[in-house]
């Protein structure tokens, strides 16, 4: 038996011997072990030399540029957090002191949850959270950031970037700018960015956003200046630096830097249908957060300037009815009542060209001149009027606090009928109107004794793409006053309506601007 075994096992290990032979002379088994050799000795490639070409040059130049201002400003940003309490109910808001339900039909009826609400104790408050950014423009302890960041009340914890947390001994707010400051104590070797000057911000110039975009600390996303002077009618004072640089929730507050690691914007808000970014952000300009920062620090609230009225840019064929280039000053739409404009003799209708010698070609150019002026004191006005340039002297007053904080949308109420038949066929412009009474002036809400209401405007008429509704007021054509709709036809009959007709309108909204219509013969 052992002989047979013997045999087998000599069988087996001469066919071994053979398999390796043949592998070994196929080279299979040799490269299999010069695989695995190769693996615990990786020769990796040397870095070749670095190219010297003028555009890797540029391109390691711009890169440098990014590196230093986010590294400039980064230790002065900060994660804001806030913690506010909402909803709950005291005990003695609740008239049960037992079981309201025990002993009647409803007792086996009803789960416990909905038995807990009618019986006495306390409704513990829900705790909402919210989450922003900020920057440190003060070594002392002074936080810039946007008001809707820290506006609720409750608690403002304040995390720095070498991860330290505060809690905010003060905050004052703005409202109208939505900015805001924020204090903390305690705070050692802390590094204030320097804030620049936004005002030599140029359309294409690169710029960083830097910030806690979802809670993710110490973000910074680059792009470029997309616009300026931007609106979007989520403040009452708006004069916004649009950027293409990522801004997402969290953002808020944060600092847009320029290359030279200057603060020249505050991120506040994005153009967005998702909910995140899609490459339009907006930020509030530096000089304007400058402005407000020191009166909130100074004086704990922002005094501004005024002159009282309404105004509108003069662009397309509004200049060409008016005789002047476009954006050659602002329109004054109206001149409210017992406001430093009307004191002054300001009047509906003029073009104001510049004030205290600076030029102005947008309204958002006028506002920020006109409240950041001495208060109180006298400042040159130079209009345009029926052709003749002349200088008015203006005293500008303090701003009241609540002025323009009333949200015009929202004031419309036309009742719940509907307006009267028109009288009239404008056919040509593509209204009808009719003379406007007290009980319509009633039902559309507004502040008007005279004009001619629009009834009814055209799809497709010269009215509707000149921007006229229904609704609306006419109160002036062609410069002559509007009373009735005897006065509106002779004041379109004074010239062809293929010169164009300028009208002044008051929108069901009750704001008054002017509307140039051009219709083709």
């Amino acid at each position: 038996m052992s002989r047979w075994i013997d045999a087998v096992r000599k069988h087996y290990l001469l066919a071994l011997i053979g398999i390796v032979t043949l592998l070994t002379g196929s080279g299979l088994l040799v490269g299999s072990l010069e695989s695995q050799e190769r693996t615990t000795k990786l020769n990796l490639a040397a870095p070749k030399p670095k190219a010297a070409s003028p555009q890797h040059e540029f391109a390691n130049q711009l890169s440098a540029a990014f590196r230093q201002a986010a590294q400039e400003v980064l230790p002065s940003v900060v994660m804001i957090r806030t913690f506010a309490q909402a909803g709950g109910r005291d005990e003695t808001l609740s008239p049960f002191d037992e079981d309201l339900f025990q002993g009647t039909p409803f007792d086996e009826m009803l789960p416990p949850e909905f038995r807990y609400f009618f019986r006495r104790g306390p409704m513990p408050p829900r705790v909402i959270q919210g989450l922003g950014s900020g920057v440190i423009i003060d070594p002392a302890g002074v936080i810039l950031t946007n008001s809707h960041v820290v506006d609720e009340q409750g608690k403002v914890i304040v995390r720095l970037h070498d991860g330290r947390e505060f809690q905010a001994v003060d905050v004052k707010t703005d409202p109208k700018t939505d900015l805001a400051l924020v204090w903390i104590k305690g705070a050692t070797g802390l590094k204030a960015a320097v804030l620049g000057d936004s005002d030599q911000v140029q359309v294409g110039d690169w710029v960083l956003a830097l910030g806690q975009p979802f809670g993710l600390e110490g973000t910074v996303t680059a792009g470029i200046v997309s616009a300026k002077g931007r609106g979007l009618g989520i403040a009452v004072r708006e004069n916004f630096i649009q950027t293409d640089a990522a801004i997402n929730p969290g953002n808020s507050g944060g600092p847009l830097v320029n290359l030279d690691g200057e603060v020249i914007g505050i991120n506040t808000a994005i153009s967005t249908r998702s909910g995140g970014y899609e490459g339009i952000g907006f930020a509030i300009p530096s000089n304007l957060a400058k402005f407000v920062a020191i009166q909130l620090a100074e004086k704990g609230v922002v005094r501004r300037g005024y002159l009282g009225v309404a105004i509108q840019p003069i662009e397309g064929d509004l200049a060409s009815q008016l005789g002047v280039e476009p954006h050659e000053g602002v329109l004054v739409a109206e001149v409210y009542p017992n406001t430093p404009a009307a004191v002054a003799g300001i009047k509906s209708g003029d073009m104001i060209l510049s004030f205290d010698g600076k030029r102005v070609t947008m309204p958002n150019e006028l506002q920020s001149l006109v409240e950041e002026a001495t208060i109180d004191t006298p400042h040159k006005v130079e209009i345009l009027r029926d052709g003749k340039k002349m200088t008015l002297e203006v005293v500008v007053r303090e701003q009241p606090a609540e002025y323009g904080m009333e949200r015009v949308p929202g004031r419309l109420r036309r009742g719940g009928r509907a307006l009267p038949k028109e009288n009239e066929n404008f056919a040509k412009l593509g209204i009808q109107v009719e003379t406007l009474t007290s009980d319509v002036a009633q039902q559309l809400g507004i502040d008007v004794k005279e004009g001619v209401v629009i009834t009814n405007v055209t799809p497709g008429s010269p009215a509707q793409l000149a921007g006229l509704e229904e609704g609306m007021v006419i109160v002036e054509a062609n410069r002559q006053k509007v009373t009735s709709v005897s006065d509106l036809s002779k004041a379109l009959q004074a010239k062809p309506l293929s010169e164009g007709v300028l009208l002044r309108v008051v929108t069901p909204e009750g704001v008054s601007r002017y509307v140039a219509i051009r219709v083709s013969e």
